[in-house]
């Protein structure tokens, strides 16, 4: 009885002031209530607090359990708040002592927190989340084996904005990490202009298709709709140039429109001409078709024609200025992924200007360049294709193009001439849906099997179907574009 008169303050006086100064951060007040603290008990508290982003804690203790004479424990609870996770709850033990005629706290690291026992950590982790989801222009899922991955998977190191995610973990020695909670990161949605609908009938449509693409753009806003791209040999739709046979005709007709030849002139047709003093060109098969208007010619796809008008009423640089001024000009494009359009070389001879006036020779387009020319003819104006939003486009590329603007008789004979080509002309009876124009293209490619083109539109829905030495464009693209435009 005489010796515990003597012992300062009480179990009870002790736990208080420990608690007291732990709830307001007093730590070197919670240090002198401790029975030998050691040399960090500072800094495991702040470190502690400040490596977990505690905000603040609370605490709850309970009643004073008396364990011996001279010992005691308190039971508590309490909680943090983290500022990743918010309450992070806990409990734990404050056991006391009488040490050197003095109530003390016997502190242990579980004091602090019950996970820091027998040499236990608990530790607050950073983690990446995906840099960028790519989402449709719907904000959907682009759909799965839509051919157009390689695509994405370029775009998205464009944006470097990286959802972090939070991991609250604890360990044991020689056991296993565990997660005690887990604040996944915040997915960064970038939409792209890809229609789900549209990318979805252009990849299947492909099913089954070697070596062939389909862009699709809308010729209002210049927007892709689609890219579907199986070329092989790391060809890509929209930097790799071929020669686009026929479909240049487009290009041809709009310098010859302009140059003063009217859709119904009548024209001759051979299956076979042969440029003064130069050389013989033939139409396929060497069909001919005899005496028809110059649109018909078109519908035709008549090379004779084609050459004959080209050598008689074109310059080369005619040509040439045509040409470019419908992207044929070899300029990188701003799609927000890079591309090109078309480019040729000024012919040197009338040689040169007749197998350039039918997409031969100098004569080379993406594919993308040729959706670009179907897009053209439809809204009047050649727009440089995007795949991403304007500003996004602006962020990677700069200031955006203007549209150049075509002349208007111009693109009215070319949209009457497309659908005459579906309509009687060698896309007929292909299959197509109602409303559709375009032109077939056949070309030659040095040796190897001829690539089969087709371009065209419907409302606002352009469109290039390319198919590497598939054939012609009869065989090979008008099936594909038909499975394309009845799946939409």
């Amino acid at each position: 009885m005489v010796a515990s008169t003597r012992v300062k303050g009480s179990a009870a006086q002790t736990s208080a002031a420990y608690f007291a100064a732990w709830k307001r951060g007093d730590l070197q007040g919670m240090a002198t209530l401790v029975y030998q603290p050691p040399v960090d008990f500072i800094t495991r508290h702040r470190s502690f607090s400040e490596d977990l982003h505690v905000e603040n804690i609370q605490l709850r203790p309970g009643a004073v359990k008396s364990t011996g004479e001279t010992s005691a424990e308190v039971p508590f609870s309490g909680s943090r708040t983290l500022s990743e996770f918010g309450a992070w709850p806990f409990s734990s033990t404050l056991r006391l002592a009488v040490r050197d005629r003095t109530w003390k706290v016997l502190w242990a690291p579980e004091t602090l927190d019950p996970l820091l026992k027998d040499g236990g950590t608990v530790r607050l982790t950073e983690f990446d989340g995906p840099a960028v989801q790519l989402v449709t222009s719907e904000g959907e899922k682009i759909p799965n084996d839509s051919y157009a991955e390689s695509y994405l998977a370029e775009l998205k190191p464009e944006f470097d904005e990286v959802g972090q995610g939070w991991a609250l973990e604890s360990a044991l020695p020689g056991q296993q990490t565990r997660r005690l909670m887990t604040v996944e990161p915040k997915v960064s949605l970038e939409r792209t202009t890809l229609s789900r609908s549209v990318q979805a009938a252009a990849a299947r449509a492909l099913d089954g298709v070697r070596d062939a693409s389909i862009v699709a753009i809308r010729p209002s806003t210049g927007e892709v709709l689609a890219v579907a791209d199986r070329l092989e040999n790391n060809y890509s739709a929209f930097r790799d140039f071929f020669p686009p046979g026929s479909t240049f005709k487009t290009i041809t007709a709009a310098a010859l429109l302009e140059a003063g030849l009217d859709p119904a002139a009548e024209v001759d047709c051979p299956g076979k001409y042969t440029i003064p003093n130069s050389r013989s060109i033939k139409n396929a098969g060497e069909q001919g078709h005899g005496t028809v208007t110059f649109a018909d010619a078109f519908a035709y796809s008549c090379n004779t024609t084609f050459v004959r008008e080209a050598v008689s009423r074109l310059s080369a640089d005619d040509l040439v200025e045509t040409a470019a001024k419908w992207g044929f000009n070899g300029a990188e494009l701003d799609t927000g992924l890079g591309g090109y359009c078309g480019r040729m070389d000024p012919p040197d001879s009338v040689d040169e200007l007749a197998v350039d006036s039918f997409g031969q020779g100098s004569v080379e387009a993406t594919p993308l360049c040729m959706a670009m020319v179907a897009a053209a003819v439809e809204s009047g104006s050649l727009r440089v294709p995007r795949i991403l939003s304007k500003d996004a486009v602006e962020q990677i590329d700069g200031p955006p193009a203007e549209p150049v603007e075509l002349d208007e008789g111009t693109v009215a004979a070319l949209r009457d001439m497309m659908a005459a080509v579906v309509d009687h002309g060698t896309a007929a009876d292909a299959g197509l849906p109602a409303g559709v124009s375009g032109k077939t293209g056949t070309a030659e490619a040095g040796g190897t099997r001829e690539h089969g083109w087709f371009i065209g539109y419907r409302d606002d829905l352009a469109f290039s179907v390319f198919v590497r030495g598939g054939g012609s464009g009869r065989s090979a693209a008008l099936p594909v574009a038909a499975r394309f435009l009845n799946g939409l």
